[in-house]
């Protein structure tokens, strides 16, 4: 019991910094609650689009919700309580305006693995591991956004969230097969397996369920060709639901929804147990990252779409985990944004969060009093709806642009594709974080180095690689270094540097480095430098330091490397540098280099 209270003060405590900061720093209000963004200003306009994303969200949201409740091993109803409050939480505190937050395959599966390992010997211990699973997820998830860990998905750069939202976004088009094409298939977030599987049982395959199917897509994809007000889906979904009643198909074998439970979600409360956060805490850490990462992802990909709002991965964070905490408490499953319903949300029209709010009153109606209408609700077009919603997120116009542009960044989206297409979804994200941050590792080791010459006749120094008929001398080098120094290129910078003196030979007198582009120096460069400098000027070479910023000369100095060098060799251009190794002052008045290097030693 103390253990209790002591967590639930920890928690109290953390929320008293949280509203001292939000007080005393003066933060916008609606940094926390984004909804005052647009609540307040709601555009008449925007209605039709909001209510036409709600209502087909919502219809998707309850076959969904039930299987992916079956897969984490719960009763199908806690699928659909699970969308419900969650939805309305975070339609309240995400920053996305299009994310549709719910259950999601690949959670359920982690969530069935997480508790499936404890072997809980009731369903009322199922249900209760998975409610404190869900706040688990939900108290991380807000912590990591109260402590500012946002920052997290800037690991997944651009290529990367390309070429995993692509590859995600076959997958789940693949999954939907089976519904298209009545056939039974294995569950699967490996592309290879659900087309082998296809493959296997095409034979089987129901011409009905996949002429209702194809006759769905293409109503969605042309009925606003009448008129862009119309919902396609809901349109393909109300005409699927008329054709099997009206015709008697599921005599016929065609798969439908069938029963949906119906009641509204009561009050729960999960364990506070320590043994079981402590049980449990591995597979929250994981559902955490992981639907943070797919969900952030998705966000991403969509927010690119509509420039009137920015997604902000901190307050995302806070969102999700309210959401997740809200499902813990309301008989849920851990949540996050899924990928085909925010890519339908957004193919139907969702400009604000107004469409998850319509989304989860369609689903508290439906649990209340429209369970019976939804009966007849064919799979196959559940399965169209997805499949065009999925096909916009394939992205083949970002690919063509990085081959032509940055065959690195190509390269990296190819990876990150087919990792995540061969591997599933979870494998995809991890492999998308280690190629950023690969990336980000090697070209900080190897930042670009330009050799400068001297525009004829002025003051200003150029890359010679990038102009002609620049000046330069055989007795000077000017360099200029890209990138911060330390520990990872410092060798890198020696052998560059090696390089280029080689190149000049005997005649090289003077190095002028130019360090306007260095921002940061570590211990390993200062040692690195004062060796580099003090070699040079052994073999008759001056090192002269040009264009130094303020926070690497306070380095220097805490070291007291400025004294070693000599405080009269940093100069602020590079011709001033190289007049006073001429021997000219600032006045025009001749020195001797020699007496002026004793001086400034």
């Amino acid at each position: 019991m103390c253990l209790n209270f002591c967590l639930i003060g920890h928690l109290i405590g953390l929320a008293v910094v949280f509203l001292k900061d939000f007080k005393f720093k003066k933060m916008n209000i609606k940094q926390y609650l984004p909804a005052l963004d647009w609540l307040p200003n709601y555009k008449k306009g925007w209605l039709s689009g909001d209510l036409s994303a709600g209502l087909t969200v919502g219809v998707m949201l309850i076959p969904q919700g039930m299987a992916y409740a079956m897969l984490a091993g719960l009763p199908p109803i806690h699928g659909l309580y699970a969308v419900t409050v969650p939805l309305v939480l975070y339609a309240l505190l995400g920053t996305s305006r299009q994310l549709a937050v719910g259950p999601v395959a690949m959670v359920a599966l982690l969530t069935a693995s997480g508790i499936g390992a404890l072997k809980p010997e009731t369903p009322e211990a199922y249900l209760l591991l998975a409610l404190t699973l869900a706040f688990l997820v939900g108290a991380l998830q807000f912590l990591m956004g109260v402590f500012r860990l946002g920052f997290l998905v800037n690991f997944l750069s651009h290529p990367v969230i390309s070429g995993f939202t692509s590859a995600a976004a076959i997958i789940i088009g693949l999954s939907q097969l089976k519904h298209l094409l009545g056939i039974k298939i294995p569950n699967s977030e490996h592309a290879n397996e659900i087309v082998l599987a296809t493959i296997e049982h095409i034979g089987e395959t129901n011409l009905l369920a996949l002429g209702i199917g194809i006759a769905a897509i293409i109503v969605i994809k042309n009925v606003k060709k009448i008129h862009k007000a119309i919902p396609g889906a809901l349109v393909a979904v109300v005409l699927g639901i008329l054709a099997v009643w009206g015709l008697g198909l599921v005599e016929k074998g065609v798969k439908i929804v069938g029963e949906v439970p119906s009641g509204l979600p009561g009050l729960s409360m999960p364990s506070f147990d320590f043994g079981a956060w402590q049980s449990l805490i591995t597979a929250a850490l994981t559902i955490s990252l992981v639907g943070f990462m797919e969900s952030f992802a998705v966000a991403k990909a969509i927010q690119a779409k509509h420039k009137d709002y920015q997604v902000d991965a901190n307050q995302e964070l806070v969102g999700l985990g309210i959401a997740n905490v809200g499902a813990a408490f309301f008989q849920g499953m851990p949540v996050t944004g899924g990928f085909s319903r925010t890519a339908v949300n957004d193919q139907a029209g969702a400009k604000t969060g107004m469409a998850s709010l319509i989304s989860a009153a369609l689903i508290v109606l439906t649990l209340l009093f429209l369970t019976p209408l939804f009966y007849n609700l064919p799979n196959s077009v559940l399965a169209a709806v997805i499949l065009v919603a999925v096909a916009g997120l394939i992205d083949f116009k970002e690919a063509k642009h990085l081959w032509h542009n940055d065959r690195s960044d190509f390269w990296m989206l190819l990876a990150t594709f087919a990792i995540t297409l061969s591997l599933g979804i979870e494998t995809g994200i991890g492999a998308g974080v280690v190629l950023s941050l690969g990336m980000v590792v090697y070209r900080s080791t190897r930042p670009h180095v330009a050799l400068l010459g001297r525009v004829p006749g002025s003051p200003f120094y150029r890359n010679v690689q990038r102009f002609n008929n620049l000046e330069q001398r055989p007795d000077v080098l000017v360099v200029r270094f890209d990138g911060p120094l330390y520990f990872a290129n410092v060798n890198y910078f020696k052998d560059k540097m090696g390089e280029l003196i080689a190149q000049k030979g005997e005649a090289l007198r003077l190095i002028v480095l130019n360090s306007d582009s260095i921002s940061y120096l570590d211990s390993s460069a200062i040692h690195a430098l004062e060796e580099w400098v003090l070699d040079n000027r052994s073999r008759g070479v001056q090192v002269f330091f040009t264009s130094v910023i303020g926070p690497v000369r306070d380095t220097l100095n805490r070291w007291e490397l400025t004294e070693t060098i000599g405080e009269k060799q940093f100069f602020m251009s590079n011709q001033q540098a190289i007049d006073t190794f001429d021997g000219v002052s600032a006045n025009g008045v001749v020195k001797d280099y020699r007496e002026y290097i004793l001086q400034s030693n």
